[in-house]
């Protein structure tokens, strides 16, 4: 049998307008599919890296989403505080390798400042800083990887969310103060230390000890007046309310007891991972319907591919009748028709596949800013399935067409 490359490469030339609309309405049908898969599972992940440094959040009874947006991914709302008496306990209980208080209120050009504890900063030791020291002192800060300071530098915290000066703002209450204001006794902040990249939104905060925070809103520090001390012990007749409590238990089995512990009238306990699993849920529950979409999306095109195909093999039914006529066997003509067919859906939903990656890639370069945290994007299991499962479909309606033209007589054929 002759090679029937030639002849299907002759026919995709001559037909180059139906050749590339098939490629097209096949790579747009799988690249939805994918596209819908991959960012899904890429927003799962990412979102789930980001929480890993908090493994238990306490604060205030109310929302579980609103703490864990304000907490782990720092949507700054205002929620509930917890009361002085319930961080105290929590720095004290049994199992705690650390718990931080996590304030918020401040920002110096639109990086959150954020205070809490050296242990926090560090996690637990086992983050130390690219640059410089964390805080040992009252006015000190540690940067994340994206704020643009370097060590050395000073800034004043400022209130709101626009912002349009730079750190050697003037304390004169100039620009807009209906967007932002220096507080009326601000402190200056020094840089003394940078950390490293952790790829979430913690990389463009401004971490400073919780006392400063709360001697700028005028509370007590949760020591006596004047002294010096960061961080637990607390005095609990003098420690404010904060707005979360990250806690780092010692085991698992500590930090489920952990959590029944202070799922009280007075605070609420949870792991961050629950929340994200709800919605995770309602996530799933989307993508499963975009993703029944783009599958009957791939059923229309992929009819309508065929009943195009079908009415251009009927037009060239002559030149497939000559080819019988001049001698080439019945199983030569089937395996030009075929692999013509073939050919053009493999192609297709490899083409798909690309451009699925490249639009979640894409994407994902416009969310990760909005999200604070990135995004790995990848192509899985399901992608390949979604792509190889249209391209083996393909290998079989390929069957249709040159089946019907074998069955047709030559010299019907010849008469077309």
């Amino acid at each position: 049998m002759f090679n029937p490359l030639p002849v299907v490469m002759a026919d995709y030339r001559r037909n180059r307008l139906l050749v590339g609309i098939t490629l097209a309405l096949i790579a747009i049908a799988v690249a939805i599919g994918v596209a819908v898969i991959a960012q899904e599972r890429a927003l799962r992940q990412g979102s789930a890296r980001a929480a890993d440094d908090f493994d238990l959040l306490v604060g205030a009874p109310g929302s579980p989403t609103q703490l864990v947006l304000t907490s782990v991914y720092l949507k700054l709302q205002s929620i509930p505080l917890v009361s002085g008496e319930v961080l105290d306990k929590t720095s004290r209980a049994r199992g705690v390798r650390y718990a931080a208080p996590i304030a918020f209120g401040d920002n110096w050009q639109g990086h959150p400042i954020v205070g809490t504890i050296t242990d926090f900063a560090s996690r637990g030791g086992t983050l130390p800083p690219t640059e410089g020291t964390l805080f040992t002192r009252r006015g000190e800060a540690v940067i994340g990887a994206r704020v643009p300071l370097a060590l050395g530098a000073q800034i004043h915290p400022e209130h709101g969310d626009h912002h349009e000066a730079d750190g050697d703002d003037d304390d004169d209450g100039d620009g807009d103060a209906a967007e932002h204001h220096h507080h009326e006794h601000a402190l200056t902040y020094t840089v003394v230390g940078r950390l490293p990249e952790r790829h979430n939104v913690w990389d463009s905060a401004i971490l400073v000890p919780v006392e400063d925070v709360w001697a700028i809103h005028g509370l007590p520090s949760g020591h006596p007046a004047e002294s010096p001390q960061l961080g637990p012990p607390w005095d609990a007749a003098q420690l404010p309310g904060v707005p979360a409590i990250a806690i780092k238990p010692d085991s698992v089995s500590a930090a489920y007891g952990l959590r029944g512990q202070f799922r009280t009238p007075q605070s609420t306990a949870l792991f961050p991972a629950e929340v994200l699993n709800e919605l995770y849920a309602t996530l799933g529950n989307v993508r499963d319907l975009m993703a029944l979409l783009a599958v009957a999306t791939q059923v229309l095109v992929v009819i309508a591919v065929l009943m195009a195909l079908l009415v251009g093999f009927l037009a060239r039914a002559r030149q497939f009748a000559v080819l019988r006529a001049i001698g080439a066997s019945s199983r030569y003509v089937f395996a030009v028709i075929w692999l013509e067919v073939s050919v053009l859906v493999a192609s297709g939903a490899a083409i798909g596949l690309a451009l699925g990656y490249g639009a979640s890639w894409l994407l994902m370069q416009w969310i990760a800013p909005r999200t604070g945290f990135s995004m790995p994007v990848s192509i899985g299991g399901e992608e390949l399935l979604l792509a190889t499962t249209l391209a083996g479909a393909g290998l079989v309606i390929a069957l249709l067409p040159a089946w019907l033209a074998l069955r047709r007589p030559i010299a019907e054929g010849l008469k077309a």
